[in-house]
This record gives C-alpha cells, structure tokens and sequence, in this order.
C-alpha cells in the first residue's frame, strides 16, 4: 500500500504530525524512541530507529518483535517489496502473533504474487478463522487473475504534466468547463519548511493547474489562500462550483487537534475566501476528513475514525433540509459501505453514483475504487472498478466531468510509494456483427441470402449477401438481437447475440446455417434406452430446437421419421421406430406445434444411412456415399468400429413435406 498518512486519511491517527519528543523520552534507550515514532505515525523516521535499535537489543523476542515492525512501517508508507522482504525475515525467525500471515499475504497480493499470498492467506485462516480478512484475500487473488485478464474498456494515461517527483493526489474540478483543477501535493512549491515524520517529505497543499485551448494544462501553483503550514489537501466541489470543502490537519504547541473539514465560497473570479471549520458542533475531539458533497448540496460525506463505526476508517454522512441550513447528527453508511478496515475518499458521481477506496473489499491489492448505487428499495449495490482503473497498488481520489465516463484519479500503481494522477476516459463502445450464410448439409456459403436484424428496441434492419455469403450491421449497446437468414429453397434460420452487459465494444462473428427443403434433415443427440422409444431427458435441447425451427417456419409440414440398426428382426425394428417417431410427435404437439403440421413414420432398418460430410467428420473410417448395410458394417475391421456404424443408422430424421400450410390461428 503506499502512505497513509497521505491517503489513510488525513485523520489524528494516520496523518499526525510531527512533534518534539519529551526531554524524558530522548534519554530512553532506541528502541523506545523507535516505539514512539511508530505510534506517533512518523514512520519514516521509525524504521530508521527499529534497524539501529535491533542491533543493540538482546531479548530475541524484542528482536522479532522489531522485525515485524520494520515490515508494518514499510506496509504503511506503501512500500510493499521492502515490507514482504522484513515480514518473511520475522516468520522466519517464528514471529508469534498470526496478524503477520495477513499483512505478508496482503503485501504479495500487491507484488502480485498470487499463488504465494494464497497460501498466507490460507494459513491466516486456520489460525484466525473467525476473521474475514483471510477468506477476502484468498478470494481477491482469485480476482486479480481474472480481472488482469479481462481489463475494462477505460484508458488510462499518467498526468505528467500535474505530477511530481513526490505525492500528487486527490483532483476536483473547479469550473462547469472542466478546465481547471485542483489537488493535493507534497512537491517542493508547498507552504512551510518543516519535513513531514511519517513520510520524510513536505506536508501537502492544494496546488492549481489549467487547460489552456490547446489542451496543455499549466504549470501547478499552491493556492495560497487555501494552505497553511500544516496539511492541506482532499478538494471537493458543489456542483455550482460556489463552495469549496477540504480537509485541514493541524496542531497546537505539543497538542494534536487532528483534522478537520472546511469550507471555502468562491468570488467568482478564481478566489477563494477564508476557510472556516464546516462542523463547527464537533468541536476538537471529533476528526473528519475527505469531504464528498452531493450534486443537490444537503448530503455531504466524509471519513472519519469516530466512536460508532464498524472499523478501522469509516465513510460518515450528514444532511440538512437547505442549503445554509445546519447539518443534522453523523450518521454511519453501514456495514453495506463500509468494512472492518479501511474506507476512505468518497466522491458523489451527478447522477448519485457515490465512488470510494477500501482496502478490505474483494481487489487487487492496496485500496480499489469501487461504485455504489442506490436500488429502488433503498439498498447499495457494489461493484469494483476492475484494471485499468484498479491495479495492485493503491487507487483512490476519483473525479469525473459531471455526466461523462472522464475525469482523473490517483493512484502509486508504479510501486514507488509515491502516489500520482491519472486521467481516464471510456470510449463510446462500438458494436457490430459480420456474419455468413451457409448451407447446413456441406458448408457452401450462400450468396443472396435475405438477413434481418431483429433488435430489442424495436428496429429491424434487411440485408442481402453479397457473392462470399456476407453480412455486417451495426449493434447498439445493451439490446438483445435475432438475425433471420432466408433463402428460397431453405428453411429459415437464426443466431442471436447480445450486448447487454458489456463494457468493452466488440465485433460479433456469426454463422447461420440453413437447411435445404430438399433434403432430410437428421436430429443430432436424440436418445432412447434399449428396445424402448420413451425419449431420454438429453433429448429435449435438439427436440427444443426443432419446435424454434417449426416456429420461425410456420407455413412448413413436416415428416418426422425414425430409423433403427439391422440388430433384431426387421418386424421389431419397424414397430420400435414408428413409437420413437411417434414419442417425437407427441413431444413436439405438446409445445404448442399443430398436429395437422406433424406426421410420425417408421422406417426400421430399411433406410440404411448414406455417409456424409457430417458423418465423415465424426468418424474417419467411412467414405463419402458409403451405404450402412447390414453386410457393409459387418465387413469392418472389429467390433468398435461395427458398433460405431450401427450407430450411425439409429436416428431421427425429419422431411419438409409442404410449403404452403396455413396456420389455423
């Protein structure tokens, strides 16, 4: 994960400040100093004091001790190779307490190594399996795999022109032209000069860049009226773009006053006027941070690690009946939002889609930003944003241009630690069909075939296929599609597709075969027991079909016939058939098929099969016209190969016998 001073929250806890130790506490030996950084959050200087102080200590279960710490300050300043290496060194040493298997699995899942977390996972489990962490990272490595491989349609290009060499995070935008932004940064232009103890770089601002007509966006500059010499940082916007909310972290002499969120109006002409605290109420002893304001302005949600939550950072919420109006009590957005861990930088889409980081949720690794929506009975549904808007790292602080799949996030996804903007941006999807027509007997394709696409929404469009049997239309998202063949001479046939659900365009390839009514058409897979002419439950998908085929065929007459081996006698085999083809008939009547359109006929073992290209490409052995005698099959080379052509010749078949019905309904 990378820092969470800068992103686990600007909270008291996680993003504290730097302060002069006691006189008393200087004295101590080192590795209470390192204790007390760590817990202070100035991690940057604590694994400095762990290493010196692990040299000096003697007591192995100290030593150990040290070790694991060292990992956890490198986990919590998001550098996840040097945590993974330091936690392996304490298990090694037999570190006691089961929490290491989580946070070492939890640092392989970020170096993506997903076999190897897996099996920490697995052993947190065993040791601690009341706790839900375990089983959500055994089911996040499972994810990742698939989700690298199946990326989202989303672009994503690193903002070089906003980035620096230290943290960049968190843009808003400032005006309906979406030409300018603001967000946090620790790069060298911030206000003061002091040297942050948890992370070794300057404490954030709020800098400013624009677009210009050309679409190069300038160089950031702090917003002066905006920064102190504390932290600054998480800028949210009205949808007016009037007020300005954003999270202020500072601290009296030898006191921490942890962070808080406000307020700012602006002028009109790109000033801002004096911040002032939003939730006057809570006083001191409450922090709030990473203001999101709803587009109507009376709900505004935050982060917050106050009494209540569910756990570690929790995603609050406050509303008001106007605007000017005082906010109500915080509420909790519940265990349907938020974790046992980590839920931080809300954000409210303009159509109330509300975006958030977790870092205890189903994802690759480190915080992913996942969208909620709101069903019609009041319930959130979940969905993570998957690569290329997640990766393994840590992915927080989205923005969009009002109704537009476009905006910026952040994200360390390079593994530095360092945290950085990018832009993304979904395409509009494209979709269409190419497709052929072909004969269903031998492949042929079919030239001048009739084609229409029969969509959802009501339209139907008509081709023809030109000499290579060919066909294109264009698709539209989310509609369901049936494309109807015809072709004098041949029953008509169908494909359907769909683009319901996708997220990424793509191009259909279809094949639609059409069957001669010239020809005797075989039904693949029907299936009886021994001697018996009861159709077996496997039946039914090609029996399915043939009532579609009757369907979309509805001025057809059919002759639906049966045909068995030459095994037993010819007088047996022909009654044994004209039941099986009469159990068809049956079956199709009872899906709605007119009986007057349906005649059952047994042939027995009178019509041995012809091989055909379809019989050939099954079973090699044969030859185009072979004849399945009797005599024939039993001139085969051994009983599997004489069994194989007895199989062939049980079948049902059917024949068209009229074009011309007329449906009596």
């Amino acid at each position: 994960m990378t820092n969470k001073l800068m992103k686990y929250t600007f909270l008291a806890v996680m993003a504290i400040l730097l302060f002069s130790l006691p006189a008393e506490a200087q004295k101590k030996q080192k590795d209470s100093r390192a204790q007390a950084a760590y817990d202070a959050g100035e991690y940057f200087e604590a694994i400095d004091l762990y290493k010196n102080a692990y040299n000096k200590v003697k007591d192995k279960t100290q030593k150990i001790a040290i070790l694991f710490k060292i990992g956890d300050c490198y986990r919590i300043l998001g550098d996840a190779r040097s945590a993974e290496l330091w936690f392996k060194k304490a298990i090694r040493e037999d570190y006691q307490d089961p929490i290491i298997y989580l946070r070492y699995g939890q640092m392989m899942l970020i170096n993506e190594k997903y076999d190897e977390a897996e099996e920490q996972f697995s052993t947190y489990i065993d040791l601690v399996p009341d706790d839900p962490r375990g089983s959500r990272g055994v089911e996040s490595c499972e994810a990742a795999i698939v989700w690298k491989e199946n990326p989202t349609g989303y672009i994503v290009e690193n903002m070089r022109y906003f980035n620096s060499r230290q943290r960049d995070f968190s843009p808003a935008y400032v005006n309906e032209g979406f030409t300018e932004i603001l967000f946090t940064s620790t790069r060298e232009d911030a206000t003061g000069n002091a040297t942050h103890g948890a992370t070794g770089q300057n404490f954030a601002d709020i800098f400013s860049s624009n677009i210009d007509r050309k679409g190069k966006w300038s160089v950031p500059v702090p917003v002066e009226s905006l920064n102190t010499e504390f932290e600054d940082g998480t800028p949210c916007i009205s949808s007016d773009f009037s007020t300005l909310y954003f999270t202020r972290c500072m601290k009296g002499k030898n006191q921490q006053l942890g962070c808080q969120i406000y307020r700012s109006t602006s002028s009109g002409a790109g000033e801002w006027s004096e911040p002032e605290v939003e939730f006057q109420e809570f006083g001191d002893s409450i922090t709030t941070a990473h203001p999101a304001i709803s587009p109507d302005g009376l709900t505004l949600y935050f982060v917050s690690d106050m009494p209540g939550g569910l756990g570690e950072k929790d995603i609050w919420r406050v509303t008001r009946e106007s605007e000017g109006s005082s906010w109500g009590s915080p509420v909790n957005m519940g265990e349907q939002i938020n974790t046992p861990g980590n839920e931080l930088y809300p954000y409210v889409h303009s159509d109330g889609t509300l975006y958030f980081s977790t870092d205890s949720r189903i994802g690759l690794g480190g915080l992913d930003i996942y969208k909620a929506r709101l069903d019609e009975v009041g319930n959130w549904s979940l969905e993570n944003m998957k690569p290329p808007i997640n990766s393994s790292e840590d992915d927080f602080g989205i923005t969009f241009e009002s109704d537009v799949e476009r905006g910026f996030f952040s994200s360390s996804r390079k593994g530095r630690g360092n945290d950085e903007i990018f832009s993304f941006v979904l395409p509009p999807l494209e979709f269409s069909v190419i497709g052929v027509v072909k004969d269903e007997r031998n492949d042929q394709i079919l030239p001048g075939s009739t084609v229409k696409s029969v969509g959802s929404d009501g339209i139907t469009i008509e081709s023809k296929t030109g000499d290579e049997g060919t066909f294109k239309f264009m698709l539209k998202p989310a509609t369901d599609y049936v494309f109807i063949a015809s072709q004098p001479g041949y029953l008509n046939g169908k494909e359907r597709e769909s683009t319901r659900g996708l997220d990424q365009s793509k191009e259909f390839e279809v094949t639609i075969y059409l069957a001669s009514i010239e020809q005797v058409i075989e039904l693949p897979n029907i299936f009886y027991d021994f001697a018996k002419w009861d159709l077996r439950p496997e039946s039914m998908v090609s029996l399915d079909n043939l009532v579609e085929t009757l369907d979309d065929n509805p001025n057809v007459t059919i002759e639906l016939m049966s045909h068995t081996d030459s095994r037993g006698s010819p007088a047996d085999n022909q009654e044994l058939s004209q039941k099986r083809a009469q159990s068809v008939v049956d079956y199709l009547i009872s899906k709605g098929i007119a009986a007057d359109r349906l005649q059952a006929k047994g042939y027995g073992e009178a019509q041995p099969k012809v091989v055909d290209e379809k019989v050939i490409s099954q079973y090699n052995f044969l030859k185009i016209e072979d004849v399945l005698t009797e005599n024939f099959i039993n001139q085969l080379d051994g009983a599997e190969l004489q069994e194989k052509a007895h199989q062939v010749n049980r079948r049902t078949e059917f024949r068209v016998l009229s074009t011309d019905y007329i449906p009596k309904n």
